[in-house]
């Protein structure tokens, strides 16, 4: 079965919606005030590709320090578009997204990086034609003096990435191309990582990998953003998930109680989550 296949979004036939569930007003609530001192927050985000077509529709979510947060969600609930307003890849029209307390809303992607967010994308996330070390320098144009301490860093997270160094990017697996991706975003020196469905097309084996490095990076000092379509392993290593639907918060809560909570798996994880 596929990780689309895992979410079994709400029918004609199922109760109120989930957000309606979860107590809307409570929810906000809870958000400003666990919210404050939060490393990287958005604040009832209203956003979309086209004007007046919204994907988010008031969108909640903050990252402490040294946090792993998860966002799942059924497919076209708005967990990309998240990520990518985050990053200033799609216009924010309403609400505010904030890095340390400074209001970053709609900045340029490369200001960002500068100021401390790395994004891997989900495709298209290396450059195949160039080796592994000249993809980690593009990823430290910007501090070229850098490199060196900061491939030393990446390499003791990715051994292999320093071994095959003058390897073509092109030529490596997915899996592998995803190190190398995950290893450029790092060179800035990223107080947070967004990950946009980083097991997306990945053998099973494979997404295992992929989780424990994410982890393994989060355990080196970088607070994690990572959207996920398989939802209950996102939720086995995140210390915090959201359940995105219709671009609205559906719930929230840490890995092991979203996982568990009855109208998650009902109407989210379905048969999987209970086995």
């Amino acid at each position: 079965m596929s990780d689309d296949a895992m979410f079994q979004p709400p029918g004609e036939d199922t109760p109120a919606a989930p957000s309606e569930h979860a107590g809307a007003e409570e929810v906000r609530k809870a958000h400003l005030e666990q919210a404050e001192g939060a490393v990287l927050r958005a604040d009832n985000l209203v956003a979309g590709y086209l004007p007046g077509v919204n994907i988010l529709n008031g969108a909640d979510l903050y990252c402490a320090e040294n946090e792993l947060v998860g966002i799942i969600g059924p497919n076209g609930a708005g967990k990309s578009t998240l990520l990518k307003a985050l990053f200033g890849l799609v216009k924010v029209s309403s609400g505010t997204v904030t890095l340390k307390g400074e209001d970053i809303t709609n900045e340029r992607a490369d200001t960002l990086v500068a100021k401390g967010i790395g994004f891997v994308p989900q495709t298209n996330n290396v450059f195949p034609s160039l080796t592994i070390q000249e993809n980690l320098e593009v990823g430290v144009y910007q501090r070229p003096s850098t490199f060196k301490k900061r491939f030393e860093f990446v390499a003791e997270l990715f051994p292999a990435l320093y071994d095959r160094r003058s390897q073509r990017a092109g030529s490596l697996s997915g899996g592998e191309r995803q190190m190398v991706a995950m290893g450029r975003a790092l060179m800035m020196e990223p107080s947070v990582l967004l990950l946009d469905e980083p097991s997306a097309g990945l053998s099973p084996v494979l997404q295992d990998e992929v989780f424990v490095q994410t982890r393994r990076i989060n355990r080196a000092g970088v607070s994690v953003i990572m959207v996920e379509q398989n939802a209950r392993r996102c939720l086995q290593i995140c210390d915090r998930g959201y359940v995105l639907d219709q671009g609205r918060n559906a719930y929230t809560g840490t890995g092991s109680d979203l996982a568990n909570d009855p109208k998650v798996i009902e109407l989210y994880l379905g048969t999987l989550a209970k086995a």
